[in-house]
């Protein structure tokens, strides 16, 4: 870790930046229409299913294109939760949590055992099997439908409740879990496991030269992007008090593999950049052309050609040219 991780200024810039965010229900308001803090609500749960993706392409090399799966699972265990087992808020919510991080857990034993695009075929095939399967359940699951939830207060005590149909409070809700998730990621990845996953996602062969287990590391990333995405996926079921499986298609994978790279996959933030970037583009560009999709696939070739490094690699590289270059110290006659 580089000396000035935690400097005083990074420190008072990352307190700062919190704090704007944490603030959004009451400065976004003044400045747009209220249903912008419900899209930032939506961009904090889909950055954190992107993370999730990045954490399993940008760390360890491997592109899945079936994080959709866990996702779906995620949002269909707070709705069988709520509907079917009667756990009440957070044991649906942890329900939802545990049963994708375990389907990843099952899923990541057959998938790590193959790289290249034998993985990100195989993840594929993972989420149409179970798509298929939710849709043709559609009596219990309610297919492309999907399940409408009814949700109760997440907090009781006394007279006090608190619920998520109040804006500011479901977006609070909303930014705690993927801030402890974004907080997690950044111990872990700045961990002898996430020097070891880069390790490996360099050269695997060379890495287990010096002792390092290329298929352990890859298994235990793969069932952490599974928790991640499975968390976006109760936190979406939540926040949309719905679940359908239509979001366990393997396009919705396709998704956060964009939001990835074109916010900079191998960062921390890079897929949060990304994922504001493109639902807001088009948020803003539908409203005046039904064919938004062709800009932003446009857009996404632009950055792809000319900005590999993402959005991310552009902030990098203009903060770089900010700061002052050191002056070499004067040569002695």
């Amino acid at each position: 870790m580089s000396s000035d991780v935690l400097s005083p200024g990074r420190l008072a810039i990352f307190a700062a930046v919190l704090l704007l965010v944490a603030a959004v229900p009451w400065w976004l308001p003044a400045l747009v229409e209220d249903y912008w803090v419900d899209i930032a609500a939506e961009i904090l749960i889909w950055s954190l299913f992107a993370a999730s993706v990045n954490l399993l392409y940008g760390y360890a090399g491997l592109l899945s294109f079936g994080q959709a799966l866990y996702f779906g699972v995620g949002a269909y265990g707070v709705a069988f939760g709520l509907q079917h087992f009667g756990l009440g808020f957070w044991g649906s919510m942890g329900l939802g949590v545990t049963a994708a991080t375990a389907m990843a857990a099952v899923a990541g034993i057959f998938a790590v055992r193959l790289t290249w695009h034998y993985f990100s075929i195989i993840t594929i095939v993972f989420g149409l099997i179970l798509y298929l399967l939710t849709v043709g359940a559609k009596d219990l699951t309610g297919g492309d439908d999907g399940l409408s939830l009814s949700l109760p207060p997440f907090f009781s005590l006394g007279g006090v409740e608190l619920d998520l149909f109040d804006q500011a409070t479901q977006y609070l809700f909303v930014l705690f879990f993927v801030g402890l998730c974004y907080g997690a990621m950044w111990v872990v990845l700045r961990s002898p496991f996430g020097y070891g996953l880069k390790a490996v996602r360099e050269n695997a062969p060379r890495a287990g030269l010096i002792g390092l287990d290329a298929f352990w590391l890859r298994y235990a990333a793969f069932v952490m992007a599974g928790f991640l995405a499975g968390m976006g996926g109760a936190l979406f079921a939540l926040f949309s008090r719905y679940a359908s499986a239509q979001y366990m298609y393997w396009t919705v994978s396709g998704e956060g593999v964009i939001w990835t790279i074109v916010g900079g996959a191998g960062t921390l933030f890079g897929p949060l950049i990304g994922t504001a970037a493109l639902i807001v583009l088009r948020e803003e560009i539908s409203s005046i052309w039904e064919h938004y999709l062709m800009v932003l696939g446009v857009i996404v070739i632009l950055m792809v050609t000319f900005a590999p490094r993402g959005f991310a690699g552009l902030i990098e590289d203009a903060v770089r040219r900010l700061k002052p270059t050191p002056s070499a110290p004067p040569r002695s006659e």
